[in-house]
């Protein structure tokens, strides 16, 4: 049975003459409370991969006591075109916790490699070039063999 975790909307663009990709963090919706006073101060926390192995990641400021939190941040990676069916992006909605470890709320994959929407997504994306492509995606509970990818 599936966790409601809540939804990411997010736009992705590339530019292939310029080798590159912006993700804009656009929002989040009834993400699912981690905190026991019923709320989180989640961020978004994405991961270039390519062949299971992170090559670089960025993340958006942290949003306070809401579970639906508004970003519009951009996050760039320079991938050249030729590269563009080796990577994928792991997207990761995150609690931020003074005490102890941040949680992950909810996970979410766009990529050659990903599965459903996450696959379409990016198809869509290198079929307009230039053309800010926005979706929103369900979040998904983290696969048990990947924890470590996000904790860290």
């Amino acid at each position: 049975e599936s966790v409601d975790l809540g939804e990411i909307m997010y736009s992705l663009c590339y530019l292939p003459t310029a080798g590159r990709m912006t993700l804009t963090v656009i929002k989040c919706r009834n993400l699912k409370a981690m905190d026991i006073t019923g709320s989180s101060d989640p961020y978004v926390k994405v991961s270039l991969m390519c062949e299971g192995r992170r090559l670089k990641k960025r993340k958006t400021t942290t949003k306070k006591n809401t579970l639906n939190p508004v970003y519009n941040e951009a996050i760039i990676f320079d991938i050249p075109p030729e590269n563009m069916d080796q990577v994928s992006l792991s997207i990761a909605v995150m609690d931020y916790d003074r005490v102890g470890h941040n949680e992950v709320i909810g996970v979410c994959r766009t990529g050659i490699d990903a599965e459903g929407l996450g696959r379409d997504h990016w198809n869509e994306m290198l079929a307009y070039p230039r053309k800010p492509i926005t979706h929103w995606h369900a979040l998904t509970e983290l696969p048990f063999n990947c924890v470590s990818w996000y904790v860290k």
